[in-house]
């Protein structure tokens, strides 16, 4: 596994992944639906939402506000009366900034039926401080072959969000340099 006994350029002890990975579930009613009668998509970005951010703050040991949302993907419909679990953990960390990555399972309240698989999602979110200033976090340890893969494609998914930020900041440079913009 990665060895990450500190956070670089800090003296912060570097957390398991298991130390603040968590499961949210909640029961979807009529209240949550949408116009075609399955659950809104925004319900259960505000549970991925809440379920991560609890995440983030249990592994920085603090307030942690969300820098970004990657990737939501809802593969099945939820249902009123479906128990939702919203699976997360921390799969990345720099110097101020996470990477936390959600599963979202939905079972019927009533059956006794596995789970099945109905979303994922990824978001970065960054430390805050008292002033709402970024703050170090520690680094996260992988534990297992599964958390290394985590880790190593949250590199990947970084290198690929930053990568798109300078080529939109060039384009637009670029544009107000022609006088476009």
């Amino acid at each position: 596994m990665t060895d990450q006994a500190t956070t670089p350029e800090s003296d912060i002890p570097g957390k398991p992944t298991s130390a603040s990975r968590t499961t949210l579930s909640h029961i979807m009613s009529h209240n949550d639906t949408n116009l075609l009668g399955t659950v809104h998509g925004g319900v259960i970005m505000k549970l991925v939402d809440d379920a991560a951010g609890a995440v983030a703050g249990r592994h920085s040991g603090g307030p942690a506000v969300t820098a970004s949302m990657d990737e939501m993907a809802f593969l099945e419909p939820v249902r009123v009366g479906d128990l939702v679990h919203v699976k997360a953990q921390v799969n990345w960390t720099g110097r101020t900034s996470m990477e936390v990555g959600v599963r979202v399972l939905a079972e019927r309240w009533n059956e006794s039926t596995p789970p099945q698989q109905v979303g994922s999602a990824y978001l970065v979110f960054t430390a805050v401080d008292a002033d709402g200033k970024p703050r170090r976090v520690p680094a996260v340890c992988p534990e297992t072959e599964r958390d290394e893969r985590r880790y190593q494609e949250a590199q990947i998914r970084r290198r690929h969000r930053l990568a798109r930020r300078r080529a939109i900041l060039d384009l637009r440079e670029r544009r107000a340099a022609e006088g476009l913009d």
